[in-house]
């Protein structure tokens, strides 16, 4: 009785008129990003068939966020991060028609796309640190770790899903339908929040020096003794357990011998993981032993990259696969929840500008040192090392765990 009386907590979440029209707009919005992936890497192969330009376009999304995205974190402790938000969605919106036509008029090139694809990840960075900011405001605070983990769960459906219509548009109408897609997806989210109207306003105003404030917000991170255990949390996991994911075709062709169609039931498998834990942490309803949660991801990603990496019985690296699924969701959703019930309202862009900043970049970082590593010692030793890593800073950390838990989780619902 008690697992149905959480998820009623999730039905009323959904009764409150702000984050029903947020949700509803996010949920289109991140299928049309996902699509939009797929859909910006397969023109890169269509254009060139370079290994290298794929590189360079991943390149490309990645690096603004990775610069970007803590000096938007400034922005969104300035100004009304709802309107920042409706801003980048209008923009990141006109930016995919203009993709569209561009195909559609056979006017598009791989510089051209390049260019596009730099413009889209400085949009979406400031978009991460207006939206991470801001979902404490559309709600009560005793709401925001349901509320966080619905998103998880959403998005990742929307990493299935996504893909799936991506396929569908390319194969049946052409590329440029994709990115039209994805533009009426944005301008859904876009209508969708001029419907929202915050709860509370947490904009300084000011108007100091953007570098001071960044460092500043930095500092406070570090200092803090719940967020910046977190961080080095987030850390190690998206160093040692994330990349496994982008190194799911080299594990299903290169170790397994599983080919194109093993490669999509790994990817099928890791989703549900994923799915499943974002539907989990819904259901508790409550931020109460979130830290125990982010540090008991880390044992459990761990022990999921040793079983895939300890086989080729095709099974049991599915069964693996599953476990690191669930953990990635985990340690990113409950640092999350840690780290928005810990922060202060007034540096809240800042602060959560860093774990987006983390989240999407750090793992690309791994994946690298992964696959260069891989290539001398092959990719099972390579992740069975990211998965010690991980352990090992699980290991050093636990002496910080107390102190979290008493920074964090004094009372349910501390904002």
């Amino acid at each position: 009785m008690a697992r149905f009386a959480y998820f009623d907590d999730v039905a009323k979440l959904c009764q409150h008129s702000n984050f029903a029209w947020y949700l509803s707009g996010e949920t289109i919005a991140l299928l049309g990003i996902w699509a939009q992936k797929i859909a910006i890497g397969w023109l890169t192969w269509e254009l060139t068939k370079s290994n290298f330009w794929l590189g360079a376009i991943a390149f490309a999304d990645l690096f603004p966020t990775v610069v970007i995205t803590p000096f938007a974190g400034v922005i969104a402790d300035r100004v009304n991060r709802l309107n920042m938000s409706r801003l980048c969605q209008a923009l990141a919106g006109i930016h995919a028609f203009v993709m569209a036509a561009l195909i559609f008029f056979d006017l598009i090139d791989i510089w051209t796309l390049f260019a596009l694809t730099v413009i889209l990840g400085i949009v979406l960075a400031f978009a991460t640190a207006a939206r991470l900011a801001m979902v404490p405001n559309l709600i009560e605070a005793e709401n925001v770790p349901t509320a966080i983990s619905m998103n998880s769960s959403i998005y990742n459906i929307a990493r299935v899903v996504g893909p799936a219509i991506a396929a569908a548009l390319i194969s049946l109408i052409g590329i440029g339908a994709t990115f039209l897609y994805t533009g009426l997806s944005y301008g859904v989210f876009v209508i969708c929040m001029m419907r929202i109207r915050l709860l509370r306003t947490e904009s300084s105003g000011r108007r100091g020096k953007m570098l001071a404030e960044t460092f500043e917000g930095m500092r406070y991170a570090a200092r803090h003794p719940a967020i910046g255990p977190a961080l080095i949390l987030l850390i190690a996991a998206a160093i040692g357990i994330k990349p496994f994911l982008e190194m799911l075709p080299g594990l299903a062709d290169g170790v397994y011998g599983a080919g194109v169609k093993g490669f999509a039931t790994f990817s099928a498998v890791a989703g549900a993981g994923a799915i499943l834990a974002g539907v989990w942490m819904a259901a508790r309803g409550t931020s109460k032993g979130i830290t125990r949660i982010a540090f008991g991801s880390m044992v459990l990603g761990t022990i999921g990259v040793f079983i895939v990496c300890a086989t080729q019985i095709i099974w049991v690296g599915l069964l693996g696969t599953f476990i690191v699924g669930a953990a990635t969701t985990l340690a990113g959703t409950s640092t999350q929840i840690l780290m928005l019930m810990s922060v202060e309202g007034a540096v809240r862009g800042r602060v959560m500008s860093l774990y987006g900043m983390i989240h999407r970049g750090v793992p690309a970082l791994g994946a690298v040192i992964i696959g260069v590593t891989a290539e001398w010692i092959g990719l099972q030793l390579a992740m069975i090392g990211g998965g010690a890593l991980t352990g090992i800073v699980f290991v050093l950390m636990l002496r910080r765990y107390k102190g979290m838990v008493a920074a964090a989780e004094q009372r349910d619902g501390h904002a």
